[in-house]
């Protein structure tokens, strides 16, 4: 019997995970995302831009481009890489919340950003969004990014984001990519398209579209 060999680049039309409900969904929130910071780039460099709105063109920018390429992982099949570049677009839909909700922090960005001279972890960040959207329960900063960091640090329980099946119903680490793990495709799609949504609502809060003005009659 003939073996079939994965292709070594996969393309949009073979890719090991085409198919996928959460994919699919993950690629439809890319174009939409896409297509808004279109329409909003070219505004932005026209006009005078706050603290904040520099801030947030950079950060904005740096997280479709992550984006982009937690996809391309994903169609060649490099999921452990793409899992751990999740924290990435994370933090940054972060800051872009961050600082839509504390604007007086900016300075501290500016400066640097340095969490020994006052700015805030990942963590802390997000504890303190929960607050000022006064919820009543506070999901402690640590479990929201303990599975994230575990990843980017090599700890221990990062392990099963690499295992693969080797012969004799054994089990490995992968070096490379991850072809037959598609519960893996759908965890990190569902993980990340949250996120995608937060930076999209972002955009329009730190460039909201100009408001048409209704004809005189």
């Amino acid at each position: 019997m003939d073996v079939v060999t994965p292709p070594i680049i996969f393309t949009p039309d073979n890719e090991p995970y085409l198919g996928r409900t959460l994919l699919m969904h993950f690629d439809q929130m890319i174009s939409s995302i896409l297509e808004l910071n279109s329409s909003l780039a070219p505004a932005s460099h026209h006009c005078t831009l706050t603290d904040c709105q520099h801030m947030a063109c950079q950060v904005i920018a740096q997280a479709l481009s992550i984006t982009l390429s937690i996809r391309e992982l994903i169609r060649q099949g490099y999921l452990f890489g793409a899992h751990v570049l999740l924290r990435a677009v994370v933090e940054r839909a972060t800051l872009l919340l961050y600082f839509h909700y504390f604007p007086a922090d900016i300075e501290k960005w500016n400066q640097g950003w340095h969490t020994r001279k006052g700015a805030p972890s990942l963590a802390k960040m997000m504890e303190s969004i929960q607050k000022q959207q006064s919820r009543d329960l506070i999901t402690p900063g640590n479990k929201l990014t303990e599975t994230m960091n575990s990843l980017l640090h090599a700890k221990p329980d990062s392990a099963p984001w690499n295992m693969v099946s080797l012969s004799e119903g054994k089990a490995g680490h992968a070096v490379s990519k991850i072809l037959n793990r598609p519960e893996l495709c759908d965890e990190l799609c569902a993980d990340i398209i949250p996120w995608i949504v937060i930076i999209q609502s972002m955009m329009t809060a730190y460039f909201p579209p100009p408001t048409s003005t209704p004809d005189a009659s």
